[in-house]
C-alpha cells in the first residue's frame, strides 16, 4: 500500500512539475517573439495600458453616435461640446505631469485613471447641453492627465530596450483599437438606448480595471530635480516646443486614414465603398505586426529625425497615389488606395517610434510628466484642427489639396533634423546628461 501511495505521488508531482515546465516554454515563446513582455512590472503596465486603450477606443468610435442618438444633442452642439473639452483637456497636461514628477507617478496615474473612470460613469447622467459640456470636458482633463501621468512610469519600467518596449505599447494600442471597434459596431447595430448605455459603462469599466492593474505595479520614487532647476522647465525649454510643434503637425496624418480617405472613397472616387473598412483593418494589422520592427535603430535624437524625414518622404507618395484615384475606374482606384494606405502605414510607424524616442530621450529623468504633458500637446491640437484642414485641402480642394498635404508632411520632416539638432546641443542645460 505504502508503495502505491509513494507512486502515485511522484507521478502526480512529474505531471504538476511537467505542466509547469510547458507553460513556462509556452511564455518563453511568446515572449522570445516579443509579443508579451516578461513576467514583471512591464507586463503589468502593458495590460494596463491594453485595457485602458479599449476604453479609449470604445469612447472615441462611439462619442458623437451616442450623443445625438441617446441624449439627444444636435451635431452642431456635440461638435462645438467636445471642441471646448479639447480645449480644456490641453491645459491640464503640464501641470498634472508636473505633479507626478514630485509626488511619484504610479499614486498620480491611479487618482487619474479613477477620475476616468467617474467622468465616463458621469456621461449617463447627461441630459442637457451644459451638463454635457462640462462632464465631457472633465473626461478630457482625465485623460489627458492620465497620458501626462503615464509618461514617467513608461520611462522607469522600460528595461534596457525602451525602444522596442514603447513601441510594443503603440502596436498593442492598436489592438484594442480593433477590440473597441468590434463591440463599438455590435453597439450601433442594435441602436438603443440601453446598449449605448451598457458601452459607457462598460468604457468606465475599463479605466477602473486598468486603475485595478497599476496598482499591483511597484512605486516609482520621485526623480530628484538638479538644484536651480525651474518649476516650469519643459515650457521654458524652446528647442523641445519647437520640437512639439513639429510634431503636431506631422500628427495630421493619424487623420488621413480615419477621416480624410472614406469621405475620399465615397463621394471623390469610384472605388467601393467597403475599402473603406478594409483600408482601416489593413492599416490596424500593418502596425500590430510590424511595430515593434519598424522601431529598430530608432534609438537616439538624430535617428529619430531622420525617422520624421523619410516618414514625410512616405506620406508625400501615399497622397500622391490616393490622389490619382478620381475619376479612374473602381479596381483601379482601389489598387492605388491600397498601396497608398500601406505606404502611409510605413510612414506612420517611423513616425510613431520617432514620437516616442523624442518624447523620452529630450526629458530630463526629473521632469519626464511636464514633458510628456508638454508634448500631448501638440498632438492635442492635431486632433482639434486635422478635420478642418484635411476637410478643406483633400475634400474640397481634391487632388491638389492632398499634394499640398504631403508637401507640409515633407518640410516638417526636413525641418525636423535641424530642430533635434538645435535641442541636443541644449539638453546639458535642461538636466540631460547621457541619458537614452
Amino acid at each position: 500500500m505504502t508503495a502505491d501511495t509513494t507512486d502515485t505521488t511522484d507521478s502526480t508531482a512529474r505531471t504538476h512539475d511537467d505542466g509547469s515546465a510547458s507553460g513556462r516554454q509556452r511564455q518563453s515563446f511568446w515572449v522570445a517573439r516579443g509579443l508579451v513582455p516578461e513576467a514583471g512590472p512591464r507586463r503589468t503596465l502593458a495590460l494596463a495600458s491594453f485595457v485602458r486603450q479599449v476604453g479609449n477606443g470604445l469612447y472615441l468610435i462611439s462619442a458623437a453616435i451616442f450623443f445625438t442618438r441617446s441624449v439627444g444633442l444636435s451635431v452642431t452642439q456635440v461638435g462645438l461640446g467636445m471642441g471646448v473639452a479639447a480645449v480644456v483637456g490641453l491645459l491640464a497636461g503640464v501641470p498634472i505631469g508636473q505633479v507626478a514628477d514630485r509626488c511619484g507617478p504610479r499614486g498620480t496615474y491611479l487618482v487619474t485613471l479613477s477620475a476616468e473612470a467617474l467622468a465616463m460613469a458621469s456621461l449617463v447622467l447627461v441630459h442637457a447641453f451644459w451638463l454635457f459640456v462640462v462632464v465631457v470636458a472633465l473626461s478630457q482633463v482625465a485623460a489627458a492627465s492620465s497620458e501626462a501621468a503615464r509618461g514617467p512610469l513608461i520611462r522607469g519600467f522600460a528595461g534596457p530596450d525602451p525602444v522596442r518596449y514603447r513601441s510594443y505599447l503603440r502596436a498593442i494600442g492598436n489592438l484594442a483599437g480593433g477590440t473597441s471597434a468590434i463591440a463599438a459596431g455590435v453597439v450601433v447595430q442594435l441602436d438603443t438606448r440601453a446598449a449605448y448605455l451598457a458601452l459607457v459603462l462598460g468604457n468606465a469599466l475599463s479605466f477602473a480595471v486598468s486603475a485595478a492593474v497599476v496598482s499591483r505595479l511597484p512605486s516609482l520614487p520621485p526623480v530628484k530635480a538638479p538644484p536651480g532647476t525651474s518649476r516650469w522647465i519643459a515650457l521654458r525649454d524652446t528647442p523641445f516646443v519647437v520640437v512639439t510643434v513639429l510634431d503636431g503637425i506631422m500628427s495630421i496624418q493619424g487623420y488621413v486614414l480615419v477621416f480624410a480617405l472614406p469621405l475620399w472613397i465615397v463621394d471623390q472616387s469610384h472605388a467601393p465603398r467597403w475599402l473603406v473598412g478594409a483600408s482601416a483593418v489593413l492599416n490596424t494589422g500593418l502596425v500590430v505586426l510590424l511595430q515593434v520592427k519598424a522601431s529598430r535603430g530608432i534609438d537616439s535624437p538624430s535617428a529619430a529625425a531622420r525617422a520624421m524625414l523619410r516618414s514625410g518622404v512616405a506620406f508625400l507618395i501615399a497622397m500622391a497615389l490616393i490622389a490619382t484615384t478620381a475619376g479612374m475606374p473602381g479596381w483601379l482606384a482601389a489598387a492605388l488606395i491600397a498601396v497608398g494606405v500601406v505606404v502611409h502605414t510605413v510612414g506612420e510607424l517611423w513616425t510613431s517610434a520617432a514620437t516616442f524616442e523624442l518624447n523620452f530621450s529630450l526629458a530630463p529623468a526629473h521632469a519626464q510628466g511636464q514633458y510628456s504633458g508638454l508634448f500631448g500637446l501638440g498632438p492635442g491640437l492635431a486632433s482639434a484642427g486635422a478635420p478642418s484642414v484635411l476637410g478643406l485641402l483633400c475634400i474640397t480642394w481634391g487632388a491638389p489639396g492632398w499634394l499640398v498635404m504631403g508637401a507640409v508632411f515633407v518640410v516638417v520632416g526636413l525641418a525636423m533634423p535641424a530642430v533635434v539638432g538645435w535641442a541636443e546641443r541644449t539638453r546639458l542645460r535642461y538636466g540631460v546628461l547621457a541619458e537614452p
